[in-house]
């Protein structure tokens, strides 16, 4: 009786975060090696439905790159990189369509089984306008984003379905591009005018120690960000999941979250309790 009086107090709590974020857009990051695990993608899936199923809008932007370099490795390409990004030839380029267009697939028929009402873009849509991105080499089909068409995802969000985005983007000679997809993330964020901006990952949020969860940030402003970035506590892989959140709310999202996919219901626990379970990031 207890552990059904507490999750009735659960709901309770949430009632007022539902009526304050109902009919606002939500713009999730999923991808990294949390996105290949079945249990830990089915438990962040679930989360998204009911997100969705209590009126939020969510966009939900995957990535792909473990499985993109282990496609490369098997035909006997190694994956080269250059400060992060993904140096995409021809054969690259065909090889990140195709393992996109298979996780985006994969994840709107799981929503699907779940009772989620969705839509999947794989990036010839003309949502994700690019340019080729300028860098000391020559990346390859590499995208700079120039403009997020926003029409196309409204139209889906009004109909209330989920929108699934692969991070691809298209120039206007109608080149595919491969785009960072924390990058397609914020901008889509940005563009949108989100309420949140989530970032799903494997980690429980910016910590002091990193071996230690005991010393999770709950909270960050901007200015702290900078200061922990400084003095080295914000490092490493770390780094890129921070600034894609700055990003964000530089451009205009109240809140951005980094959580702890591997946690069962994270998203709900972080969007629907008082204490949250990772780290937010906001203005000031």
């Amino acid at each position: 009786m207890e552990n059904i009086i507490k999750k009735a107090g659960v709901l309770v709590e949430a009632v007022p975060y539902i009526h304050q974020f109902r009919k606002k857009v939500f713009v999730i990051k999923y991808g990294g090696s949390v996105l290949h695990d079945d249990a830990i993608r089915r438990s962040v899936l679930e989360d998204i439905v009911f997100l969705s199923f209590v009126g939020i809008r969510i966009i939900l932007i995957h990535g792909g790159g473990p499985h993109i370099s282990n496609r490369l490795k098997a035909i006997g390409v190694e994956p080269e990189f250059h400060n992060g990004i993904r140096v995409t030839d021809e054969k690259t380029l065909k090889i990140v369509i195709e393992e996109l267009d298979e996780i985006n697939e994969q994840i709107v028929t799981e929503l699907r089984v779940l009772k989620g009402d969705v839509t999947g873009l794989k990036g010839d849509e003309n949502i994700v306008c690019v340019e080729k991105k300028q860098a000391e080499r020559d990346l390859g089909f590499v995208g700079t984003i120039t403009n997020i068409e926003r029409r196309i995802i409204e139209k889906h969000l009004r109909q209330g379905h989920i929108t699934v985005v692969a991070p691809l983007g298209m120039s206007l000679d109608k080149q595919t591009h491969n785009v960072n997809a924390d990058e397609v993330a914020s901008a889509i964020a940005a563009s949108m005018c989100a309420e949140k901006f989530v970032l799903l990952t494997n980690v429980p949020g910016v910590m002091r120690d990193p071996k230690d969860p005991s010393t999770l940030y709950s909270t960050l402003t901007l200015e702290e960000v900078k200061r922990l970035k400084d003095e080295g506590i914000i490092a490493g892989g770390m780094i890129p999941k921070v600034d894609s959140c700055i990003e964000a709310v530089l451009g205009g999202i109240p809140k951005a979250h980094i959580i702890d996919a591997r946690m069962d219901h994270a998203l709900l626990l972080e969007i629907f309790t008082d204490t949250g379970v990772g780290t937010q990031i906001i203005q000031k």
